[in-house]
């Protein structure tokens, strides 16, 4: 059988979130009438009673269903519910949220939250509309992972306390689990005679007559060669995580040590093969895939990275053949899997019909652990806790939900994002005519800025970025990061753009503040404001601000995610974008003081502070093409370039630094300008010089064509006209 895998550890049997947060809150707030609690029950519910006499339940959101935000972390909601299945009262305990931390008020949130009071459950298992739901304007998200919390967990609770209208979850019947005390230590013979380690083979001459039954006659050309008797696959397959059957083939001091690597709940099983054919395969590398086999029990499947892998050097079971590959794999403790329930390996055969086709065949080796280390519990009340496992079909309804509601938003975002594609491939084109290209500029980033800051929300922040580092590092779910869509495909874009075009294609383009920054310096320029050059000392020590605030905020997000949340209010983008200046005086005060030197030094806050253009700045050293063309003059002597670059990113030596670069293209429109460019306006002058004397010289001879080739380079023009870099 297949090893189906799940994302999420499973928790049922684990103490209930509710003991953390049941003291922080009034009983009467939560079940009006009540005056204290009783002890929280198995089943995760806190009894509210008044004396003797029980009110209602209290619960929290987050023992029943998954309550994971945009921040990757649950939010804890306890509520109350009464014997009718009415939410009694609710109440907002914990999250970590970076909308609500740093922007919007948390007043705004528990009001939409208080909502739910007195909401009747019996309508909401029958449907509810959409309209229904109360949206924070910069906070589709999280109010959406609210809503859809309260509602499931309400529900389950109903469930689970067989309230009038909704079915009690019925008792188990007996299940097999596995027993860890079971089973001694053994022999190969007595290990593979009851079912602990099972066995798949394949001869050369069933897999030559599986490839020919496929019907392509050029697998003929590749046939395994005879003798036909001869094993292709010959594997082995045991669950090596149950202690009697680890010990026996491992020895003691090999599952000792595989004991350690493995973490609570994980399980693990051993591969040995002795065939032509092998299970790992020659293209395998560290830091890889497995991808010849993986593990499937149920819906779900499993393949193994390199991190959950072991090499065994001998079988310490006595009696045991001598085998050509031996290896251990971990399944991790979030994959749902059930090591007293069947499973399977699926392996997957190829063989090459063509320069870069293939035919391929799936072997599949059954194992089911044997009765000797299984024991059989009673019947029980499924418990209130909830699995990862479970929980996945809805948290992917959710996202899709959240992406259907955002389909315009998203279709005109997408467009945009491939317009802003074009402009890059084809900058030559764009920035050919000096005007047009302005207008085109200055369109878009009015677009950056009202579309996609003011009406979409979708200003991405060093928060994001920060959300992103932890969760690669802790429990990565893609869910997390579909829940806003127009985030995630910014945060895709610029992942691509990282790649092309380093980060100036964010920066320069995508950024709402600092398409709010440039706009209000053009303004500014056009009202005479005069404009500040900063000594190029000064400003190539000031870039390194930027730098020394992210890695300063990164560090603090090790010790505290949230704390870290906090300090990056030193973005004023909250303030200034999703929430438009309505915000409390000193917020105001900081995001007014931010843009204030912008309209003296062009994109004051990007080039100097800006800890989410430092961030992207590092990964961004690794881009793959140069784009922007220059002449071997730029820099020597010529300094136009330089001296035009809005954000000063050219060095006085000529080179663009793309870690200051906003890619706005101005160097381009330059490159080709026939009034502006010193190296331009030179070959021009040469080109008509030498199409002058041509056609006087035609006029002497009056043999035009004789002399045509001399108008067609000019040797100096072609040093001219050279690109050095």
């Amino acid at each position: 059988m297949m090893i189906a895998l799940t994302f999420g550890a499973t928790v049922a049997g684990a103490a209930p979130i509710l003991s953390q947060y049941i003291d922080k809150v009034d009983v009467a707030e939560i079940v009006p009438g009540a005056d204290h609690f009783g002890p929280i029950g198995e089943n995760g519910l806190a009894p509210a009673l008044k004396g003797d006499t029980l009110v209602g339940w209290a619960f929290l959101t987050s023992d029943f269903v998954s309550t994971t935000g945009y921040s990757g972390k649950p939010i804890h909601i306890v509520a109350g519910i009464s014997p009718k299945a009415v939410i009694t009262g609710i109440r907002l305990v914990k999250h970590s949220e970076p909308i609500v931390l740093v922007g919007i008020p948390e007043a705004k949130i528990r009001a939409v939250i208080q909502k739910y009071t007195g909401l009747d459950l019996h309508g909401v298992a029958k449907g509810r509309d959409a309209s229904d739901l109360d949206i924070v304007s910069g906070a589709t998200v999280t109010i959406m992972v609210i809503d859809d919390s309260i509602l499931r967990a309400g529900i389950k609770v109903a469930q689970a306390l067989g309230l009038e209208g909704f079915e009690k979850a019925a008792p188990t019947g007996p299940t097999r689990v596995i027993d860890r005390g079971a089973g001694t230590v053994t022999d190969w013979q007595t290990l593979t005679g009851n079912g602990a380690v099972r066995r798949l083979t394949v001869d050369v001459k069933q897999i030559n007559a599986d490839f020919a039954a496929m019907g392509d006659p050029r697998s003929a050309k590749n046939a395994e060669k005879p003798p036909l008797t001869d094993n292709y696959i010959d594997l082995y397959a045991a669950l090596v995580s149950e202690p009697a059957i680890g010990r026996s083939l491992l020895g003691e001091r090999v599952f000792a040590n595989l004991r350690k690597r493995m973490k609570e709940g994980d399980e693990a099983i051993a591969v040995f093969g002795n065939g032509r054919w092998s299970f790992k395969g020659s293209g395998y590398v560290r830091g890889g895939i497995f991808d010849r086999f993986h593990l499937i029990q149920g819906e779900v499947s499993q393949r193994f990275h390199d991190h959950q892998h072991m090499r065994l050097v001998r079988i310490a079971a006595e009696g045991a053949p001598k085998l050509t590959e031996m290896d251990l794999f971990i399944v991790p403790a979030k994959a749902g899997f059930d090591p007293a329930a069947p499973f399977r390996l699926q392996f997957l055969v190829h063989r090459a019909v063509g320069p870069i086709e293939k035919l391929f065949l799936t072997y599949d080796l059954s194992y089911q652990l044997p009765d000797t280390y299984v024991k059989t519990v009673a019947a029980t009340v499924p418990a209130a806790a909830k699995s990862d496992a479970a929980e996945a079909p809805a948290r992917d309804a959710l996202w899709l939900k959240i992406w259907q509601a955002k389909r315009s938003q998203v279709i005109v975002l997408a467009v945009a994002l491939g317009l802003l594609s074009g402009i890059f491939f084809f900058q030559t084109f764009v920035t050919r005519n000096a005007r047009a290209f302005a207008i085109l500029r200055n369109a878009y980033l009015v677009f950056t800025l009202v579309f996609i800051g003011w009406y979409a929300n979708a200003q991405l922040s060093v928060v994001n970025l920060l959300a992103v580092i932890s969760a690669l590092f802790s429990d990565f779910r893609w869910s997390t990061f579909l829940m806003d869509p127009l985030i995630f495909l910014l945060w895709f874009a610029v992942a691509a753009a990282l790649i092309f075009w380093a980060r100036g294609a964010y920066c320069g383009w995508l950024c709402p503040f600092g398409a709010l920054q440039e706009l209000s310096n053009k303004i500014a320029r056009r009202l005479g404001v005069p404009q500040v050059t900063l000594p190029w000392g000064l400003h190539e020590r000031l870039w390194a601000l930027k730098y020394i605030i992210f890695l300063g905020l990164f560090g603090l997000s090790l010790h505290s995610l949230a704390l870290a949340e906090q300090f990056a209010e030193i973005e004023p983008f909250k303030t200034a974008i999703i929430l438009k200046f309505a915000r409390p005086l000193p917020y105001v005060i900081f995001a007014l003081a931010c843009l204030a030197p912008g309209l003296f030094i062009e994109r004051f806050y990007c080039r100097y502070v800006c800890p989410l253009g430092g961030g992207l700045a590092i990964p961004a050293r690794l881009h793959m093409f140069r784009w922007l063309k220059r002449y071997n003059e730029c820099g020597n002597p010529c300094q136009r370039c330089a001296a035009d670059c809005p954000v000063e990113a050219i060095h006085p030596t000529g080179e663009i630094n793309p870690n200051e670069c906003i890619s706005c293209l101005n160097c381009q429109v330059l490159y080709q300008d026939k009034e502006r460019c010193p190296v331009v306006i030179l070959r021009e002058k040469r080109r008509a010089k030498a199409s002058a004397s041509a056609d006087a010289a035609a006029r002497v001879t009056g043999h035009p064509n004789s002399l045509s080739k001399s108008t067609r380079k000019h040797p100096a023009e072609l040093e001219i006209e050279g690109e050095g870099r």
